[in-house]
C-alpha cells in the first residue's frame, strides 16, 4: 500500500507538515470529479478540441492528433483543465457514459468495451433489486418489460444443456396466491393458478371487478369441476331439404327456422 496515493483511484494523500496542502487536496478533488459518475463527451473525436469546457472528458481513439493528444495510446482518458489536458488513470471496473453515442462503457483489462457486448462481457448481474426493460420498474413491479415479442428457448444438449425448458413458480403457503393474471386495457379478464389454495383454478371477469369461477382441478383427486357447466356449441345452416344427424356429443338441439 502506498503512503502517497490511494490504492484504486490514485488520489494523492496529504502529508504531515506539508506546505500548500490545498494543492494536493485540489488534485485529489479533480480526480474524483472525473472518476465519479464519469460522463465522456466522445470516444470518436480524433482532433484535440481547441476550446473545450473545463472538466470535459474524452476517450482517445486510435491516431489522436493535437499537441497534448498525439502519441497517447487509444483508450486514454483525457480531461480538459484550466486550458490544458490531464491524462487520468482509469481503473478496471470504471463505468463511463459516452454522451455523443448514448452508450455505456466498462473498463476491463485496460481497455474500454460496451457494457452489453464486450470482448470479455459482463456475464453475471447478481442481487438486482429492480429491473426495467424499455420501461421503468417500481417498488410494486420490481421487474417490468415493455415489448411486443419475447422468446425463451431451451439450452441445447450440444451447448451444455439438456434440451428441456421448465418454468417454476413458487408461493410461500397454501393460502397465498400464485397466478397468471391476464388483462385488457389494464383491467383483469382472466386469472389462472393456485388462487388462495393449492387447487388449480381459472377465474374470468367481464369488467375486472366481478370474478366468476370457470373451473378448478382438485389436487388430491385430479377431478375437474366446472362451476357453471361445460358446453360445446356448433351451428349448422341448412339451405335446402336434406338430412342432418346430430353429433354424438350433443345434449340438446335448438332449431331456428327463417321463412
Amino acid at each position: 500500500m502506498s503512503d502517497d496515493v490511494s490504492a484504486r483511484l490514485g488520489l494523492p494523500y496529504l502529508a504531515a507538515g506539508q506546505l500548500q496542502k490545498h494543492v494536493t487536496l485540489n488534485e485529489a478533488l479533480t480526480r474524483l470529479d472525473a472518476l465519479t459518475q464519469t460522463a465522456v463527451v466522445s470516444r470518436s473525436t480524433a482532433a484535440q478540441p481547441t476550446s473545450p469546457a473545463d472538466g470535459a472528458l474524452y476517450i482517445l481513439p486510435p491516431g489522436a492528433t493535437g499537441a497534448d493528444w498525439v502519441g497517447r495510446p487509444a483508450g486514454a482518458l483525457m480531461r480538459a483543465e484550466a486550458g490544458g489536458w490531464l491524462a487520468l488513470d482509469a481503473p478496471d471496473g470504471l463505468l463511463a457514459v459516452v454522451l455523443d453515442s448514448d452508450e455505456v462503457l466498462v473498463r476491463r483489462a485496460g481497455t474500454w468495451a460496451p457494457l452489453s457486448g464486450a470482448v470479455e462481457p459482463v456475464t453475471a448481474l447478481q442481487n438486482l433489486t429492480r429491473l426495467g426493460v424499455n420501461t421503468a420498474a417500481d417498488a410494486t413491479n420490481v421487474f417490468a418489460a415493455r415489448l411486443n415479442k419475447t422468446l425463451w428457448t431451451a439450452l441445447e444438449s450440444e451447448s451444455g444443456g439438456d434440451g428441456d425448458l421448465r418454468f417454476t413458480f413458487n408461493k410461500q403457503g397454501a393460502s397465498d396466491v400464485l397466478s397468471l393474471l391476464f388483462q385488457s386495457g389494464w383491467g383483469g379478464r382472466a386469472e389462472l393458478g393456485l388462487i388462495g389454495d393449492d387447487d388449480l383454478r381459472l377465474k374470468v371477469s367481464a369488467d375486472g371487478g366481478t370474478w366468476r369461477d370457470a373451473f378448478w382441478v382438485e389436487r388430491a383427486t385430479g377431478r375437474m369441476t366446472f362451476a357453471r357447466g361445460a358446453a360445446r356449441c356448433e351451428t349448422t345452416v341448412l339451405t335446402a331439404t336434406g338430412a342432418w344427424t346430430p353429433p354424438a356429443w350433443a345434449r340438446w338441439v335448438e332449431a331456428v327456422c327463417v321463412g
